[in-house]
């Protein structure tokens, strides 16, 4: 490598690196960056397709081809002012130790090669293989070779996710009145030492009665929050309650609800949505599809709406829970059909969304802790004028294998976002499904 900086490290990126951000090599300061010819090779199986995967894919050989452009590498081209320099290295032998250990010759492997061949070549300067996948970089370690993850958009404090409702337990009963007296009193009243995030929310116990609360970054004050149903949907604990309450507040533009399956997350957001088609043009419930088991949707029989329907099937279960909660033949059960008939309220895939500018739609993104941080904010920057967004998903439940608690998209949203005004996370915790359901995820 042409930098002479013994201090600066070399990092080598693996392909998932790269999917899951394709500006990842601005990311490592001035430091060297490698890119293993095998990377672009499986790259290039990922440029077609719809996918955000896939959108990633094309980027990145963009962002290559304006670095690169008519040139040749010639040792390496630099990433910009303050930055390193990045190369592509050619395939390498395998070493006896990698032959040795891995008999198959696939792409995981000639990466391993071409790291082993860089630490030796510059012994004077520390070698990193980075990559998403656990397996490679266990493989990486067993040969001598360090390697880590990709921890640019990592989560750095777990307590942010975990959080639950904050009770204050023998608080003033003149304080509790006043708030149903009056609706809501000043931040001050709540003493020295208060700091709440925006919109968070509060169980205040008093000696003879108690009050569920929010805090209003806007105008400092405590306001109370009332249980309310939506659409037929009522309530069953503080969580859903206050979580109908930010749903229903058209202040709050962007919304974070995380908890374990059962908890009512899509459910609640649904039912909000349907109760203020009014205001919206259009209603969304999207999620990511993600193959299970590794297998493609090509394993799955029929045509593309017929392969994508098992993917879409738990959303609309939800739907006719809603609907259940009415005859069939009043009119709250008819304006569902009615709306999903005129395209006004829409199921579909998220990667079917992507490339579109929503305005003044009410957007549910279902299994959100699936998606990359890039994915997310992708999503978030197509909303228009009037649009409001929901994010819900289980942190515990991640079905890609590149993404973990600290690093998966939603989890990053509510870390970088959970200040802001118009933001708001409720973490809900108590299962409301069944006891049989409450009793299978706590256990088992």
């Amino acid at each position: 490598m042409p930098n002479t900086n013994n201090k600066s490290k070399i990092f080598i990126l693996d392909t998932n690196v790269i999917l899951h951000d394709h500006t990842c090599i601005y990311q490592f300061q001035d430091n060297d960056v490698i890119l293993p010819i095998t990377v672009l090779e499986e790259l290039d199986k990922f440029k077609r397709g719809n996918g955000l995967i896939n959108f990633q894919a094309r980027e990145f050989v963009r962002v290559l081809d304006d670095i690169v452009g008519d040139e040749l590498f010639n040792g390496g081209k630099s990433l910009g002012k303050g930055k390193g320099k990045l190369r592509i290295e050619t395939g390498k032998p395998f070493s006896n130790a990698i032959k040795a250990s891995f008999r198959e010759d696939i792409p995981d492997h000639r990466i391993l090669a071409i790291t082993d061949h860089t630490v030796k070549a510059y012994p004077k300067r520390k070698t990193i293989l980075v990559s998403k996948d656990i397996n490679l970089r266990m493989k990486a370690k067993s040969l001598g070779i360090q390697a880590e993850d990709y921890k640019t958009d990592q989560v750095t404090d777990q307590n942010v996710l975990d959080k639950t409702i904050t009770t204050f337990e023998n608080f003033e009963d003149r304080l509790i009145e006043k708030l149903y007296d009056q609706g809501s009193f000043e931040e001050e009243e709540m003493g020295k030492g208060f700091n709440a995030d925006a919109n968070e929310c509060f169980i205040l116990k008093g000696i003879n009665s108690s009050v569920l609360a929010r805090y209003d970054m806007k105008s400092k004050r405590i306001f109370r929050v009332e249980k309310k149903s939506a659409y037929g949907i009522k309530p069953r604990n503080a969580e859903q309650t206050f979580s109908i309450d930010m749903l229903m507040d058209p202040e709050i533009k962007l919304i974070a609800l995380t908890g374990k399956a059962g908890t009512g997350k899509t459910l609640l957001a649904l039912a909000a949505a349907i109760e203020m088609h009014k205001t919206f043009d259009q209603i969304l419930l999207a999620r990511p599809i993600v193959a299970l088991s590794n297998r493609d949707l090509g394993f799955l029989p029929g045509d593309a709406s017929e392969k994508i329907n098992p993917y879409m099937q738990p959303l609309f279960d939800n739907l006719c829970v809603i609907k259940h909660v009415f005859n069939p033949r009043s009119q709250e059960y008819l304006k569902i059909e009615e709306l999903q008939k005129e395209d006004k309220l829409v199921i579909t895939p998220l990667a079917f969304i992507r490339g579109r500018s929503l305005s003044n739609a009410f957007f549910i993104i279902d299994e959100a802790q699936n998606l990359t941080p890039h994915e997310i904010k992708t999503i978030i920057t197509r909303a228009g004028e009037g649009t409001k967004m929901i994010f819900t998903g289980d942190l515990q439940q991640i079905d890609s294998p590149y993404l973990d608690m600290k690093s998966n998209g939603l989890a990053y949203m509510t870390d970088r976002l959970r200040n802001q005004d118009i933001f708001a996370h409720i973490n809900l915790v108590k299962g409301e499904r069944s006891y049989l359901a409450e009793l299978a995820s706590n256990l088992l």
